[in-house]
């Protein structure tokens, strides 16, 4: 039975490295727009201490999301060995296009992934690319999609991409801002049999629109003197906090379910890299839906600590590290069972089972 497949990794981690000692001459305000009269030490340490984040990655001025997207889709497609022209389908996962530098526009005119189409040179008029935005969930996503367009019948290839520029959206006066960063991720997948039956096993999306629609947004800066036409990344992260701890763990115990998989057969759980506290406690209401208490030691590989939360970028570029023997103590062999999952803007929260 055909299975849709990971055939390819690639990424790319920005060289400009932001560490929280660089925050330490910045004036952080509230959204009420005071000024918190904390010291910026201070406020760096405590926020360390909660998101397990001591650095992060941004990406130079000549470099727009577009860009990194690129790059990490040219090492998927030569991890893979497949030849370009055979793709049926190109997904870039992203929320705010191309944003240049000193600037706050978006540009997705064309969609990034036409741009990426173009810059790879495809000449083949029947692979299709388009973008999707989803939140940080949006590469998962986009595997979950085209998993969906292979067993219609419509396609049998895709370079699934997540990649964003969020330095470019920062409001260097809010404090929450210091979590976000910069990066890119790319897979290659295909529909295909093999003799052993690796592959996608199931899949889940939850999404939850009510008083969760607007927990993270677009809005003015913490600066009193700011122009409040400017509108930068926000988020109440109190509210995604709790939202993830409550909804993630369902939708992860779901899929393992929908897939007939116990949780003992887990091998390695690829998370969302937002704040090791918070994928800390996902992991551990995950475990306790199951009744154990005890968590399997290297369960949840981390890139959180040096690359901070760059959005739909963090699972495939963490999958393509481990995938590479880059990260010390993590590898995924053949036969693994693998559990992806993330949550995001929307509010929304996906998941698939994959078996290496």
């Amino acid at each position: 039975m055909a299975k849709t497949l990971i055939t390819g990794t690639g990424s790319y981690i920005p060289e400009m490295v932001q560490r929280n000692s660089d925050f330490l001459n910045h004036r952080f305000y509230t959204e009420q727009q005071q000024f918190i009269d904390t010291p910026a030490q201070e406020v760096t340490r405590k926020f360390q201490n909660i998101t397990g984040i001591e650095e992060r990655r941004y990406v130079t001025q000549d470099l727009q999301t577009s860009d990194i997207g690129v790059i990490a889709a040219r090492r998927a497609i030569e991890d893979s060995g497949i030849d370009p022209e055979t793709i049926d389908q190109i997904i870039f996962a992203h929320n705010f296009g191309d944003v240049r530098k000193h600037t706050i526009q978006t540009d997705i005119l064309p969609a990034l992934a036409s741009r990426v189409k173009h810059q790879l040179g495809i000449q083949n008029p029947f692979c299709v690319p388009y973008d999707i935005l989803f939140g940080c969930p949006g590469w998962v996503q986009g595997v979950i999609q085209a998993d969906a367009y292979f067993k219609a019948g419509t396609a049998k290839k895709a370079l699934i991409i997540g990649a964003e520029a969020l330095s470019r959206v920062l409001d260097p006066y809010d404090r929450d801002s210091m979590i976000f960063s910069d990066g890119a991720g790319a897979s290659i997948v295909e529909y295909r049999e093999e003799e052993r039956d690796p592959g996608i096993l199931a899949s889940a999306t939850m999404s939850h629109t009510a008083e969760e629609v607007d927990y993270l947004y677009l809005g003015k800066s913490n600066f009193p003197e700011s122009d409040p036409r400017i509108r930068y990344i926000k988020m109440n992260g109190r509210k995604v906090y709790e939202y993830a701890l409550s909804k993630v763990p369902q939708a992860m115990k779901f899929c393992l379910d929908k897939a007939g998989v116990d949780i003992e057969e887990v091998t390695k759980i690829f998370i969302h890299q937002a704040n090791e506290k918070l994928d800390e406690g996902v992991i551990k209401r995950l475990y306790r839906l199951y009744k154990i208490n005890q968590i399997p030691e290297g369960i949840m590989p981390m890139s959180v600590h040096q690359l901070g939360n760059s959005s739909v970028a963090t699972i495939p570029t963490l999958y393509d590290r481990v995938r590479k023997g880059k990260l010390e103590g993590h590898s995924v062999n053949k036969g693994d069972i693998l559990l992806f999952a993330s949550v995001g803007s929307g509010m929304n929260i996906n998941a698939f089972c994959y078996r290496v």
